[in-house]
């Protein structure tokens, strides 16, 4: 049996419809960058991708970037639903700091900074805070009727200061192992924060993906007129997604502080709320509301986490960091963006000549000159 013809006009290929497919689900090219970073590392670190058990914890530059990259993840976690509400979320780098302020205050100034009854009032502390600055910027966007950017970002500038007001411009040290457990610590052989960041997106994806919410949401964002003539109650909806964000900054903020085993309200979390936002859009979720994929954002956190430790690797003078950071973030959103790819295909086409087309010309211009 002759094999099906896999070639179109001019000899060029034409993609399998499983091909094609893959390549048009909205996680392939997320996937791609990661695997192609992870892959450039081992060009240079042959042992990049290397895990090791020592002490009966997994130890290795995937583990450090799981590690490292489970508060953005976080963080990601909940600017996802914001934008995908047609929203933005300024403040959660603020609120990063806040919780990990408020949290290593209550424990240094405990009687008995080591116990987990001090450990779990300080957490409650830190997301009970967290959640009513949550509840303060839904409040401004969905019943006050504030742009999201601007009521955001009040709180983006004025929480820092509440930061550094609460450790009193100082960095605030702790010693308590049941704290340290939340960011340093390794339970079931991986890190504590890797296994709370995954158990957290679960949730989040069982609640959006399970249930009504995730539509309602997507609606919400996707044209909030229709969804108010349905009689989806958008205020309500706008204010939890807006909560779920600082609940969400708040544990990540525990993550950072208790890996140091410190708090700093000036530098914690800072221009975090950038790298969500880029790690949402890397992701796939559009700025404009709708659609939004958890597993992309996650993704595009992991993109970016493993593009620092890469930076790192590499040697790039701190100087530099941000700017070739940048680069490789503009690189990714060119190569995912469906129009930029389309022009691309179509000037290849364009310069690519068909090659019987090509001779059909050379044919009749020969008839002419001899008839």
């Amino acid at each position: 049996m002759t094999p099906p013809d896999d070639t179109g006009a001019g000899g060029r290929p034409v993609r399998a419809p499983g091909a094609r497919r893959l390549i048009a689900h909205r996680l392939f090219w997320p996937a791609a960058v990661l695997a192609a970073l992870l892959v450039g590392n081992v060009v240079f670190t042959h042992d990049f991708l290397a895990v090791r058990v020592q002490n009966g914890h997994l130890y290795g530059s995937l583990i450090d970037i799981l590690q490292f990259g489970a508060p953005l993840i976080l963080v990601s976690l909940g600017m996802t639903l914001v934008i995908a509400t047609r929203g933005i979320d300024l403040s959660v780098g603020s609120t990063v700091a806040i919780a990990g302020a408020l949290a290593c205050e209550h424990i240094a100034t405990a009687k008995d900074p080591g116990s987990l009854s001090t450990v779990l009032s300080a957490i409650a502390v830190a997301v009970g805070v967290a959640a009513g600055i949550g509840l303060l910027n839904g409040f401004l966007v969905a019943r006050l009727g504030v742009q999201p950017i601007v009521a955001t970002l009040v709180l983006m500038v004025a929480g820092r200061g509440v930061a550094q007001l609460i450790t009193d411009g100082q960095i605030i040290s702790v010693s308590s192992s049941a704290y340290k457990m939340i960011g340093g610590g390794y339970w079931l052989t991986l890190p504590f924060a890797v296994l709370l960041a995954a158990a957290l997106v679960a949730v989040t994806s069982l609640v959006t993906r399970r249930t009504a919410l995730g539509l309602l949401i997507e609606s919400v964002g996707g044209n909030p007129v229709a969804s108010r003539l349905v009689g989806i109650r958008a205020v309500g909806l706008l204010v939890m997604v807006y909560v779920v964000s600082a609940v969400c900054a708040a544990v990540a903020g525990l993550m950072i502080s208790s890996n140091v085993s410190s708090a700093d309200g000036n530098n914690a979390g800072l221009w975090i709320e950038l790298d969500a936002i880029l790690a949402v859009v890397i992701g796939g979720t559009a700025l404009t509301g709708g659609r939004f994929s958890l597993g992309g954002t996650v993704l595009g956190a992991l993109i970016i986490q493993t593009l620092s430790t890469t930076i790192y690797t590499l040697g790039v003078p701190p100087e530099t960091t941000l700017v070739f950071k940048a680069l490789v973030v503009i690189v990714v959103c060119l190569v995912q963006s469906p129009a930029f790819r389309a022009r691309l295909s179509r000037r290849r086409r364009t310069a690519a000549p068909d090659p019987a087309a090509a001779a059909g010309d050379l044919t009749a211009r020969q008839q002419e000159v001899h008839p």
